[in-house]
């Protein structure tokens, strides 16, 4: 079974704790490779943080679009 070292994997993971409660799956699999995780949270920030779309309607569009795939969550 693969693991990695808890300290490499901790920053970005209470990151998204304090922020959203829990770590989500893609960056659970990510925090594997943390080069990939690192860029792939600040994709996501740049891309669901503040902008001319607010942050709410992004949340919206996000739940929406998975339901729509029948995403179990």
């Amino acid at each position: 079974m693969w693991r990695t070292r808890p300290t490499r994997c901790a920053p970005p993971s209470r990151a998204f704790i304090a922020q959203r409660g829990k770590v989500p799956n893609l960056f659970r699999v990510a925090g594997h490779a943390p080069r990939i995780a690192a860029k792939l949270a600040a994709l996501n920030a740049e891309v669901m943080g503040q902008g001319d779309v607010p942050v709410l309607l992004k949340e919206l569009l996000s739940t929406r679009v998975s339901h729509i795939n029948l995403c179990d969550y």
